[in-house]
């Protein structure tokens, strides 16, 4: 665990805004590695290593784990996140913390501590047809719990290339641009084409069947000509969003110093 951060929570429990219960938790968590009465092992030092804190995949845990180990992680003054949400637990979270800000769309749910970290960065994530969004959504709320600017387009794919056109001169001023795409898969290489920063490529599963599930974008964007196209697994939008928000906050970060 960050020493500052560390140094914050007994400052708080000095001052009574912090319940000895959960420092309690959370010193226990830290000592033995393990989160005391839930089937995970938080990793609470995860954001001293890497930047960010855990992410919470929901789908396979139970409503009660997911609250245990949001609690876990916000006894730890760290920003939460979960994707994969389903309607149950997005429930149990809400109760459990009603500042939750959830996304039904994107199935996640999140919780922003330091409501005074900084927005660095600029991101755009542009979707080839509306079917595509809850991939997308899940990219933007990535994106948002990093605390990155971000921007979604919507429904500009290859099907109508003069509605991508509209938007070219504004993507040239992002620092990373995500694209989703279903189908063929060509929008990641159109877009490419346009900007001078990374685009990060991530195949959905819409189509019809020769589409295999998104299988064949998938396949379309590895094989993409344009040298700027990286791509992340099939409908991994939170994936997508993470990698863009990371280059982007490092250039914000040079921005600001």
């Amino acid at each position: 665990m960050d020493p500052d951060k560390f140094k914050q929570v007994l400052e708080q429990l000095t001052r009574g805004a912090e319940t000895v219960d959960n420092v309690m938790s959370l010193l226990s968590s830290v000592l033995d590695g393990r989160s005391a009465g839930v089937e995970a092992c938080v990793d609470l030092d995860r954001e001293a290593r890497c930047g960010f804190p855990e992410v919470v995949y929901g789908s396979g845990k139970t409503p009660e784990a997911i609250v245990s180990i949001f609690r876990e992680i916000l006894a730890a003054h760290q920003d939460c996140l979960a994707t994969r949400m389903n309607s149950e637990q997005v429930a149990a979270v809400q109760a459990a913390f009603p500042q939750t800000i959830v996304n039904i769309i994107a199935r996640t749910a999140r919780i922003d501590v330091d409501s005074q970290k900084s927005i660095l960065g600029r991101v755009a994530v542009i979707t080839a047809g509306t079917s595509d969004r809850p991939v997308a959504e899940e990219a933007v709320e990535t994106l948002k719990w990093m605390r990155c600017g971000v921007e979604l387009i919507q429904d500009v794919g290859v099907a109508g290339p003069q509605r991508l056109l509209r938007h070219v001169n504004h993507l040239k001023s992002m620092d990373a641009c995500v694209v989703v795409a279903g189908m063929e898969g060509a929008l990641a290489s159109v877009v490419a084409e346009h900007v001078a920063c990374p685009v990060f490529a991530v195949p959905t599963s819409v189509g019809y069947g020769t589409s295999f599930g998104g299988l064949a974008a998938l396949l379309s964007m590895l094989n993409s000509c344009a040298a700027n196209v990286a791509v992340v697994n099939i409908d991994a939008g939170f994936r997508g969003g993470f990698l863009a928000g990371m280059i982007a906050r490092r250039i914000g970060n040079r921005e600001q110093g």
